[in-house]
């Protein structure tokens, strides 16, 4: 029986609720995946590993996934993505792909991601208009979350103009970060003003799950 498309981080590190918004977006889209914790992911062969197109790594802490791993199983990691397997990283998943010194995957040659500048605003979540070329601006939840500056094409841009999403090829494999949760169900914006439905940012999760299973290169500016 092949295994399943998708492969899903939830150890360590992972948020409980960001892997529940991720698997409801994957069920309404009915996508075969399988999840895997930490134990179970430093058990993998890179075959195992490539045996998935896709791995999403979602949000939480960056630093407690990256530490939650086996050092070769991030090198694991790399090497598959290097071979074909195909990446999502969201928040804490970009960072952990970057070059963070907590075990991270280092995708992206070298680059390491800082905070999107509501953080260093003491802002640590809020609903921010993220634009994508051709389109008006779409409210998405943010929280914690990276700016992508210096790799891959810019999907998405925030207000400020820094990155918020990006792809790229890695060896064989095709990478997708985003510095959001456009998976966010509406039962996260309590206490927030969004000027757009969170139906609309999950539809926008939905085409980035799609591209990033497909290999599909993306608008970008």
């Amino acid at each position: 029986m092949p295994a399943p498309s998708i492969l899903l981080f939830n150890g360590t590190g992972t948020s409980p609720n960001d892997v529940a918004a991720f698997e409801s977006i994957l069920r309404a889209g009915t996508l075969d995946y399988a999840t895997a914790d930490s134990r179970q992911l430093d058990g993998m062969s890179e075959q195992q590993l490539k045996s998935h197109r896709l791995l999403i790594v979602p949000g939480g802490n960056f630093v407690e996934i990256g530490k939650g791993l086996a050092p070769r199983t991030s090198v694991a990691l790399h090497r598959s993505v290097l071979g074909g397997m195909n990446y999502l990283g969201v928040c804490a998943g970009a960072f952990f792909a970057g070059n963070s010194p907590y075990n991270g995957l280092n995708l992206t040659s070298g680059v390491r991601f800082g905070f999107y500048s509501l953080e260093g605003r003491g802002v640590r979540k809020a609903a921010v208009p993220i634009v994508v070329p051709g389109s008006q601006p779409l409210d998405h939840y943010w929280e914690d979350g990276p700016e992508l500056t210096g790799w891959g094409d810019v999907v998405a841009k925030y207000p400020d103009g820094t990155p918020a999403v990006v792809q790229g090829s890695v060896g064989a494999g095709w990478v997708i970060l985003v510095g959001t949760h456009p998976e966010a169900p509406e039962s996260w914006q309590h206490g927030m003003t969004f000027t757009t439905p969170a139906d609309a940012a999950n539809s926008y999760a939905s085409t980035l799950i799609g591209a990033a299973l497909r290999g599909t290169r993306l608008p970008h500016y």
